[in-house]
């Protein structure tokens, strides 16, 4: 099962410093967890979401240290054509340590596009083959149908769109095998609601 699904900024954007990160959506699948039972819903807000900046953080650095290998710089122009269909971003893979954010140990998927960076946490046992098609295929569909890096692109107007679009790829967190024709039906789906 999918834990939780991020896009978050890896790179300085015009409106943060060096340093900061900004989450643009997230979304945690499955019940609440009982690390917090004594807190007031709103810790718990304060808490999850700190967890997630954690995971953040942690992904901004394996981007960057991607990044630095292979010689590439962050810039904040729009992507070509071969890059938005993802052939030229950056991707990983980490483990977190049981119980350092999340209940259990888990694992870390993310796929760095630009300036941003699209992040599945998973539990240990998952197919991570399948999580990175479905990450692919989620950040494929941000970046198309969404145009999430062009210009004047806010993430944050769109996020019904992407909880559509999660609701189709990732129901109730739940990474689905697809066959080439339930593939193609379900971006037929996701195409005709973008254009709404």
């Amino acid at each position: 099962m999918v834990l939780c699904f991020l896009i978050h900024t890896v790179c300085p954007v015009s409106a943060l410093s060096a340093g900061e990160i900004r989450i643009l959506y997230a979304r945690v699948f499955g019940p609440e967890t009982g690390d917090g039972c004594d807190f007031t819903p709103e810790q718990r807000r304060l808490v999850q979401k700190e967890k997630l900046h954690v995971v953040a953080r942690q992904v901004r650095s394996a981007v960057a240290l991607s990044r630095e290998a292979s010689g590439c710089l962050c810039t904040e122009a729009v992507l070509g054509e071969e890059a938005v269909a993802l052939g030229e971003a950056d991707r990983g893979v980490f483990s977190l340590g049981s119980a350092e954010l999340f209940p259990d140990r888990s694992v870390v998927l993310w796929l760095g596009v630009q300036s941003l960076a699209f992040t599945l946490v998973c539990r240990p046992h998952e197919n991570l083959l399948l999580a990175e098609g479905a990450l692919r295929n989620i950040a494929r569909h941000c970046l198309e149908e969404l145009r999430l890096l062009g210009p004047g692109a806010e993430v944050l107007l769109k996020s019904d769109r992407v909880d559509a679009l999660l609701h189709r790829l990732l129901p109730h967190g739940q990474l689905l095998f697809l066959n080439h024709r339930f593939a193609s039906s379900l971006d037929k789906e996701i195409a005709s609601y973008g254009s709404k």
